[in-house]
């Protein structure tokens, strides 16, 4: 089984992979599975061009700007309470917490955007 690794978490791909020594066999299944990951490809393109259009590089510039900030946030949060000497609270950790979601989520939201383009889903203007 093989693995994906993202910033924030792991996720499990589960793919057959036929033990058949058949080389005529494989080379029919590697086909369709081809096929099948073209049509994902065209799937991906229709939908994502059409909701996001061509993306422009300013956006990518404002999206990385505002990871950037809840980097920021996230790292001065920690270290506001490293300088506070006390224990941290429930609701410190779950400030501290918040931050790092809110930055994980945008630096997945850019890696997402950056594999669309990287991909031909969407055009980059």
């Amino acid at each position: 089984m093989s693995t994906i690794a993202s910033q924030s978490y792991r996720r499990n791909r589960d793919h057959f992979e036929p033990q058949d020594s058949d080389p005529q066999e494989q080379r029919r299944i590697r086909g369709q599975l081809e096929q099948m990951d073209y049509t994902a490809f065209v799937a991906n393109r229709e939908v994502l061009s059409q909701m996001l259009g061509k993306a422009q590089a300013e956006s990518f510039q404002k999206l990385a700007a505002l990871t950037a900030a809840a980097r920021g946030r996230w790292a001065a949060e920690a270290l506001r309470l490293a300088e506070s000497g006390s224990p941290v609270t429930p609701d410190q950790a779950a400030r501290l917490t918040a931050h790092r979601t809110a930055y994980e989520e945008l630096a997945e939201a850019y890696e997402a955007l950056r594999r669309m383009v990287e991909r031909g889903y969407i055009s980059l203007a």
